[in-house]
């Protein structure tokens, strides 16, 4: 898939809409659309006409946005760029987690490919990045892990955390000084409008999550089969 056919403008557009849906989430809107890209909503429509012009997207007036199997393609690729690119600032160059969303924005649009394979094969073929999010293959194959659900959603009991969202980068750094990490066990002690109670790691002390930071965190539970996998 050669990213240079489409231009940098495209490639934002076609990502964003990609991962709106990636965790589970309908398709995206024009509205919500101009809010992730911080643009207004007519400049959104504009762009996105452009691209359903060039085969790329599904665009009828009030409905949300859609990819096409080209689009699609295109998409997953920019997603791969970007998650190599994260977890190379994270794991070479020793970033801060929640710095590297950002950064790797201004990168994705300048390497190659061949850079992109090349750091690659350095990380060993990672499968996710350092917030949780799952490395799509060079053949573009997704893989989004299994019963998984938001920390807002989860029952009292033992999850393991799976994805913390990089779209607010306080956030990861208060994830960080909890000890939330992707990987790490999560315990729910109670669910209630003022958020989430729970303790995390292997720490002995409560927790409080606002719904905010809760939403921004998946999980999955801990079961005795899958401890017994483990072993």
């Amino acid at each position: 898939m050669d990213l240079s056919e489409i231009t940098p403008v495209a490639q934002d557009y076609l990502k964003a809409i990609w991962s709106a849906t990636e965790w589970g989430d309908p398709p995206i809107t024009t509205t919500a659309l101009a809010a992730r890209m911080g643009t207004s909503a007519p400049n959104v429509t504009d762009t996105v006409k452009r691209l359903a012009a060039q085969g790329l997207v599904e665009y009828q007036p009030y409905k949300p946005v859609t990819l096409t199997p080209q689009g699609r393609a295109y998409a997953v690729a920019m997603v791969r760029r970007h998650r190599l690119l994260e977890t190379f600032l994270v794991t070479t160059l020793g970033y801060p987690w929640e710095e590297v969303h950002d950064e790797a924005e201004r990168l994705e649009h300048a390497v190659s490919d061949a850079m992109i394979e090349r750091i690659d094969a350095q990380l060993g073929q990672p499968t996710a990045d350092p917030h949780g999010d799952p490395i799509p293959t060079a053949q573009g194959r997704t893989r989004r892990p299994l019963n998984t659900t938001r920390l807002t959603r989860a029952r009292p009991g033992r999850y393991e955390i799976v994805r913390l969202s990089d779209a607010d980068p306080q956030l990861l750094t208060r994830f960080r000084a909890c000890g939330l990490v992707p990987g790490g066990p999560f315990r729910v002690i109670a669910q209630g409008a003022s958020g989430t109670t729970g303790v995390p790691g292997n720490q002995h002390t409560a927790i409080d999550l606002a719904p905010v930071e809760a939403e921004a965190i998946w999980v999955t539970p801990i079961t005795i089969l899958n401890t017994l996998r483990s072993l």
